[in-house]
């Protein structure tokens, strides 16, 4: 029995133990099984190549339930407070998404010019128009609420390159799409937040503009730069830079989450829903959106994961910078494993369905609409 599978069915007993202890009342008890369950199924994950994708947001869930039973240990340390590391992380992940980028993904305008703007004006339309509707129909209080909105109205965030890719999409659009909606956020999501958010939350345009170009543009151009003359020279860091990513938005959840513990104890499974009907209704409108222009199939599905998910440390950042951390920053913190999980789902779905040749497309829209 390999390595893999023993983790495996570690997990199980400990999801057993937990579920007992629950049962029993121990609530406290169960915090280490359960931490224990989501470690174990994570690296168990890696022994099997259709779960491998999965182990990464399992961790993010045994980072979840730490900071949940273990808050103190994730908001200050020695008198430093944890939420100072928050924007320096998120300047880095933008460093590390700039490195990946080149002038290419930006010509791709040029290229696509049809695609980009469908894509664009999509996710900028959708997203914040559904998270407004759903703030409001929410019974939150008006910071929680006004998180909501924030998810809708940030850009796209670079996982959603690694889903189109996995779902056999146009990985050129994406990249294309992200770029430009990262490119403009400093000016379209204060907007945005102005118009749709003001009536939960003060909203300071100029202040919001300038924090999402120290976190945005700034590292990312910075990145471009490095990519344009030191690519390759410096092998440890290209390879290093996913792994920090990941790690930063892994920690960047974990504090909002201590954090903000008292309120997600309170309407957690309601976030969580709203959370999850926002994500799946992008997915859905962005590629009936992309079908109503009649574009190809694997053009509608890379505009439905472009709609769909959002760049949630982006979106946690801005709220930490307004000093909302704890309430604004909620719905950010759990919409990034939300649209991993459902980004996954969906790109193993589509993996497995057929594109249709280009000369069957007319009939394959006739048919579906």
């Amino acid at each position: 029995m390999t390595i893999y599978k023993v983790l495996i069915w570690l997990a199980v007993v400990c999801l057993f133990c937990a579920l007992y202890a629950a049962s029993m009342g121990a609530l406290a008890q169960a915090g280490p099984f359960l931490i224990t369950f989501f470690l174990a199924l994570a690296v168990g994950f890696r022994g099997y190549e259709k779960l491998a994708g999965f182990s990464y947001t399992v961790v993010i869930f045994a980072s979840l339930t730490t900071a949940l039973y273990y808050p103190a240990l994730f908001v200050e340390v020695n008198g430093y407070k944890l939420s100072g590391l928050i924007t320096p992380l998120i300047q880095l992940i933008m460093f590390g998404m700039g490195t990946s980028m080149s002038a290419r993904d930006f010509l791709g305008v040029v290229k696509m010019p049809k695609g980009v703007l469908i894509g664009v004006l999509s996710h900028f339309i959708i997203m914040p128009l559904l998270g407004f509707t759903l703030a409001n129909i929410s019974d939150f209080e008006p910071e929680i609420a006004a998180g909501i909105v924030l998810i809708g109205c940030s850009p796209n965030g670079m996982a959603s390159n690694v889903i189109s890719y996995l779902a056999k999409a146009n990985l050129a659009l994406s990249i294309t799409i992200t770029a430009i909606s990262t490119t403009i956020s400093p000016f379209v999501t204060p907007l945005l937040m102005k118009a749709l958010a003001g009536a939960f939350v003060d909203i300071d345009m100029t202040h919001m503009m300038w924090d999402i170009i120290r976190m945005v543009i700034l590292p990312i151009g910075a990145g471009l730069l490095f990519n344009r003359f030191l690519s390759g020279k410096a092998a440890w860091l290209d390879a290093a830079m996913p792994l920090v990513s990941m790690a930063g938005i892994a920690f960047i959840i974990v504090v909002i989450t201590a954090a903000g513990r008292a309120s997600l104890l309170t309407i957690g499974p309601a976030l969580i829903g709203l959370v999850l009907v926002h994500n799946l209704c992008g997915y859905m409108l962005g590629y009936w959106s992309a079908r109503l222009f009649r574009m190809s199939e694997r053009d509608c599905r890379t505009i439905a994961i472009e709609v769909g998910m959002q760049n949630g440390g982006l979106a946690s950042g801005i709220a930490k910078e307004m000093g909302k951390m704890a309430t604004v920053g909620l719905a950010p913190a759990i919409f990034g494993p939300v649209m991993n999980i459902t980004g996954s789902m969906l790109a193993s779905w589509w993996h497995r369905k057929p594109i249709p040749e280009a000369g069957n497309r007319q009939a394959v829209v006739a048919t579906t609409t």
